[in-house]
């Protein structure tokens, strides 16, 4: 026995500490982890009592980089805090710990509650100066070791990568065949990938392939890997975190590319936690090799999708990107630049009918740069807008509908997949049933059960499938390809239909504008000059008054002289609004007429209309009792000081029983002591149910 146990240690635990890297080494080192079990063995023949001896394997199978999620060190740690331990025996020090800070810190702990530290090589004191230094320093090489392991692991796998050989988990869409990527062999996996693609390139936000995707029915595949075991492909709803992570994956360009996410270690919340960072910027990646295996859109196509998300990102991006067309009714929301300074105006919207366009640069004084009312601005770009796309009406009616058709053919595509995808599952189900012997009812009741959900859910997808089609007509008739042709061919009817959407429009817009630029005039007049930046790079400049702010919103002189000519001829707010429209003058604001619009202009101008007589010429009023005593409705209402309505109720609730003297004459009453009786308590009763007089 060593000189350097003493009385002292003997009358103190003995704990063996027991640890293996991994699960594997735990699996396939037994002898290893059999040596230091034996080392229970070891501490018997130094001197220590069975009972004193405490085996701690709790950390088998886990690495020794940290300390935070190794609990049999943590209770190691806490014991000899307390004073417990006498000595604590592994077979070496990086069986403790990888970490020269774990280490150390154990080391102080045993110092100062005077705990030997023993392994293969011999007894250690941590107070004695040398063995100290022999601790330290075999601390020291375990956690190089460590550090030495994981440079040429990861350089192999820096090797690997450079060749295009390194396999990993691969998005969805693409599996590994060998050492290469290639396309998922499943084709409702490829053409689901394919239309989301599709879809942000016209709709261009990925909210509104969200939104196209939820509004057909359709399914998403996501794709789960387990390791050891083939990936599991599950059919999901369409989020917009999937789908901005399937349009930033650079794999699908055909690229290979890898170490695109870094792992950095932080403090948080008291604790060292790993935190895992994307790098935006491909300079930092490791490996980024181009047309390595073939790809769902091109390397210049995800650079585009990319530059449009970042567009549409208005509260990082606002001065420099035009955003995603949103709901408002401002037609150059996003594309118009300041001619003063060049920032970016952004779109306020003052009330429900006043929408202006507002640079945001502060000028000396305290003051905006300067502000433009919207809808004489729009109504100008719309114009030249629609009159840019007139010379194309025949090849654009003929692409539209081989755009329809192409929309609803792939919609109709998915469906068919998953309707294909579900019956195999059903008829699988159905094999596995029949292929198992009658007699094992254990086995063939969960069999049936499986193959009856399979059967529900095949109805399900069915039924759903029935009223997707009926709800969004995926096979056009020639009645439909003929309504587009039409429509296609006056494309300012489509423009202004009440079905078109505002970020419709806009987007419409977008297809040929790429940037406008307004710029205030205030010689010969006051006015606001458009430039026009055509997506062709051809500049169109135009000119539209910019009136005082005071005249915002006046209603045009002609608009005035209009209605007062119609009200001399008794039309109605809504024949007056229709006329208006007709003759297509707007309000001071720039819309269409309704009645609602039309009543404020006659109150502020003075205008007075002149009435008809409703009233047939010859008609007479019914008098209120005739030549017999009977009162009429209108009599039983002025004798009783009701409304006529509510002697109506009193007929429909059986308190009066009317009488005519021909079929479609008028009704009267006769005015008995019973029928006031009854009158009398429906009056107390108000309109609540009477009771049955019958």
């Amino acid at each position: 026995m060593s000189s350097k146990i003493r009385p002292s240690h003997l009358s103190r635990l003995a704990i063996v500490y027991i640890r293996q890297s991994t699960l594997m080494q735990v699996f396939e080192n037994c002898e290893s982890t059999q040596r230091q079990y034996d080392l229970a063995q070891v501490a018997q023949k130094l001197g220590w009592e069975t009972p004193q001896i405490q085996v701690l394997d709790e950390d088998l199978g886990k690495s020794g980089q940290s300390a935070e999620n190794r609990s049999g060190f943590q209770h190691l740690v806490a014991q000899v805090s307390l004073g417990k331990v006498g000595a604590i025996l592994s077979l070496e020090v990086s069986r403790f710990a990888r970490c020269s800070a774990d280490w150390h810190r154990l080391l102080d702990l045993c110092s100062l509650s005077d705990t030997l530290i023993l392994d293969d090589d011999g007894v250690y004191d941590p107070n004695d100066f040398n063995d100290r230094l022999v601790l330290g320093l075999k601390g020291t090489m375990s956690d190089a070791e460590r550090h030495m392991m994981r440079l040429r692991l990861q350089g192999g796998k820096l090797h690997k990568a450079q060749k295009g050989e390194l396999a990993f988990s691969p998005p969805t869409g693409y599996v590994f065949d060998g050492n290469s990527l290639c396309f998922d062999p499943d084709e409702q996996v490829r053409t689901a990938v394919q239309l989301l693609f599709a879809r942000f390139a016209l709709a261009g936000s990925a909210y509104g392939v969200v939104h196209y995707f939820a509004d057909k029915g359709l399914l998403f595949p996501s794709r789960h890997a387990h390791k050891g075991a083939p990936a599991e492909i599950r059919w999901l709803r369409l989020t917009h975190s999937r789908v901005l992570t399937v349009l930033k994956n650079p794999l699908y360009t055909g690229a290979y590319a890898w170490g695109r996410r870094r792992q950095r270690r932080t403090l948080t919340d008291g604790g060292v936690r790993k935190r895992c960072q994307t790098l935006s910027a491909r300079e930092q990646w490791h490996i980024l090799r181009f047309d390595s295996h073939p790809g769902y859109i091109t390397w210049q196509e995800h650079l585009m999708n990319l530059q449009r998300l970042q567009d549409n990102d208005v509260k990082q991006h606002g001065e420099h990107g035009h955003g995603a067309p949103r709901k408002g009714e401002a037609l150059l929301q996003g594309l118009c630049l300041c001619g003063v300074c060049g920032r970016r105006m952004r779109t306020l919207h003052r009330d429900e009918n006043h929408t202006v366009y507002q640079c945001g640069q502060w000028m000396e004084g305290g003051n905006k740069c300067w502000t433009a009312t919207s809808w004489r601005i729009d109504e100008k770009v719309k114009e030249l807008f629609l009159a840019a796309v007139a010379p194309a009406e025949l090849e654009l009616s003929l692409a539209v509908v081989q755009e329809v058709e192409r929309q609803t053919a792939e919609v109709e595509r998915q469906w068919k997949l998953r309707l294909e995808r579900a019956k195999y599952e059903a008829t699988r189900a159905e094999r596995q049933y029949h292929a198992v012997e009658p007699e094992n009812r254990i086995v063939v009741r969960t069999l049936e059960t499986r193959w009856n959900q399979k059967l529900q859910e095949l109805v399900a997808i069915e039924c759903e499938y029935e009223e997707t089609r009926r709800a969004h007509k995926l096979d056009l008739s020639d009645a439909d390809k003929h309504s587009i042709l039409t429509l296609s061919k006056d494309l300012s009817q489509v423009f202004d239909a009440p079905t078109t959407t505002a970020a419709e429009r806009k987007q419409l817009l977008r297809l040929l504008v790429e940037d406008i630029v307004l710029t205030p005039m205030s010689t010969p007049q006051r006015a606001t000059q458009i430039r026009i930046l055509w997506k062709t790079g051809t500049i169109t400049e135009v000119c539209v008054p910019r009136p005082a702010n005071g005249q915002h919103g006046k209603t045009p002189e002609v608009v005035v002289e209009t209605i007062r000519e119609l009200y001399q001829k008794a039309l109605s707010h809504a024949q007056i609004a229709q006329e208006l429209n007709r003759q297509n003058l707007k309000t001071g604001r720039g819309r269409a007429f309704t009645a609602r619009a039309v009543s404020p202009i006659g109150r502020r101008n003075g205008l007075v209309r002149i009435q008809k007589n409703r009233a047939p010429s010859g008609r007479q009023r019914t008098p209120e009792r005739d030549e017999q005593g009977r009162f009429s409705v209108r009599g039983l209402a002025a004798h009783y000081q009701v409304p006529c309505h509510r002697v109506r109720y009193w007929i429909a609730r059986d308190v009066l029983t009317p009488q005519r003297n021909e079929p479609g004459g008028v009704f009267w009453f006769d005015l008995t002591p019973e029928v006031e009786a009854r009158i009398a308590l429906a009056l107390r009763d108000g309109y609540s149910p009477a009771p049955d007089f019958r």
